[in-house]
C-alpha cells in the first residue's frame, strides 16, 4: 500500500486483505474473498465506481450468516490488477465475474450490487436470459438487489469528476486528483455523514497500483449505458418473467441516482419493488448499513 496520512486505514485494509485470495484471470490477478460455509445459498456482491469490495464489509457479517458470499475487486478497483492499456468494459466485467464463480464452482446465486455493479448485473441478467431462451448452460440467478445506480442512462447525473475523466482532459484531471477532492466528492453525493476512516480506505485503494491512472478507461461504462441501454433496461423489464425478483434499494437523497431515478423506474419496470431510504445518499451501504440489511435480508431468502 502506498503512504497515506491515515494509517489506522491502512490497517483496516491490509487485515481486509488478508482474508482474501487472488485468481488469475487472464494473466491478470482478481482478488475476492470467499465467506460463509460451502454448502449455503451464494450471495455474489458487486461494488461501485470507484471504490471496491472494501464498501461491503459493514453489511457482510449480517449476510455471511446465512449465506456464502462471494465478494470480488473488479479489474481496475481495489486490490485486484490495474493494467494500464486493457480495454476496460462492463462486458469484460461480467465475463471475469462468470469466469471467477465457475471456477469456485458457483452455478447459481443471488446477487447485491452497487453502482457501476449494478450496470454489471445488467449485463449478467441479459446473458442469463439469452442462455434461457437457448436452453443453454450456464450461471443461474436467482435474486438481484440494487442499490444506488445509473440503470437508466437518461436519469443518471454524473458528477464533475466523472464529466472531467470522460472528457479528453481526463488522463490530466487524475494527475492533480487528491484525497482532498475525494472527500469533497463523497460529501456531495452522501447525505450521512460516513465512518471514520472510510473515505482515507477508498483513497488508499485507489492509490494501489496507481489506480488513478486508468481511471479515465474505467469511466467509459458511462457511454456504454448509452450504447447498451436497450439490451440492460430490457433486462430489468424481463428479469420477473424470467422468474428473477428483483428489488431496488435507493438512498433518495443522492444527487446521482436518487429519487430521481425510482421515479423513472416506477415508469419503466413492471410491478417495480422498491425500497426508499429517506436521508440516504449513494453509498446506503455505508450510510445506512442497517436500513440494506433490513431491506434486503427478508427478501433475499
Amino acid at each position: 500500500m502506498p503512504s497515506d496520512p491515515h494509517p489506522p486505514a491502512l490497517q483496516a485494509i491490509e487485515t481486509w486483505r488478508a482474508g482474501g485470495a487472488t485468481f488469475d484471470w487472464n494473466g491478470q490477478d482478481i482478488w475476492y474473498r470467499d465467506e460463509g460455509g460451502a454448502d449455503r445459498p451464494v450471495l455474489v456482491m458487486i461494488h461501485g465506481f470507484p471504490t471496491a469490495s472494501w464498501d461491503w464489509r459493514h453489511i457482510l457479517p449480517a449476510f455471511a450468516a446465512d449465506y456464502r458470499v462471494i465478494m470480488m475487486d473488479l479489474l481496475g478497483f481495489g486490490l485486484s490488477a490495474k493494467p494500464r492499456r486493457f480495454p476496460y468494459s462492463i462486458l469484460a466485467q461480467a465475463d471475469m465475474v462468470e469466469a471467477l464463480l465457475a471456477e469456485l464452482g458457483v452455478a447459481r446465486c443471488r446477487i447485491l450490487a452497487h453502482d457501476y455493479g449494478d450496470t454489471v448485473t445488467q449485463e449478467l441478467l441479459a446473458r442469463h436470459g439469452e442462455r434461457a431462451d437457448r436452453q443453454q448452460p450456464g450461471l443461474r440467478i436467482d435474486k438481484v438487489v440494487l442499490l444506488n445506480g445509473g440503470l437508466f442512462p437518461e436519469t443518471h447525473l454524473p458528477v464533475r469528476l466523472q464529466k472531467l475523466l470522460i472528457s479528453p482532459l481526463g488522463p490530466l484531471v487524475v494527475k492533480f486528483f487528491t484525497f482532498e477532492k475525494m472527500e469533497a466528492t463523497f460529501r456531495h453525493i452522501c447525505a450521512r455523514p460516513l465512518p471514520d476512516g472510510e473515505v482515507a480506505g477508498y483513497w488508499a485503494l485507489l492509490q494501489h497500483r496507481n489506480g488513478r491512472a486508468v481511471m479515465p478507461r474505467l469511466i467509459r461504462y458511462m457511454e456504454e449505458r448509452r450504447r447498451h441501454r436497450e439490451r440492460w433496461v430490457g433486462a430489468l423489464r424481463d428479469a420477473a418473467r424470467r422468474g428473477i425478483p428483483v428489488r431496488l434499494i435507493d438512498g433518495t437523497e443522492d444527487p446521482v441516482s436518487g429519487g430521481h431515478m425510482v421515479a423513472r423506474y416506477r415508469e419503466l419496470i413492471p410491478d417495480p419493488d422498491v425500497v426508499e431510504l429517506a436521508g440516504v445518499g449513494h453509498y446506503p451501504q455505508t450510510e445506512a448499513p442497517d436500513a440494506v440489511i433490513d431491506a434486503a435480508r427478508p427478501f433475499l431468502v
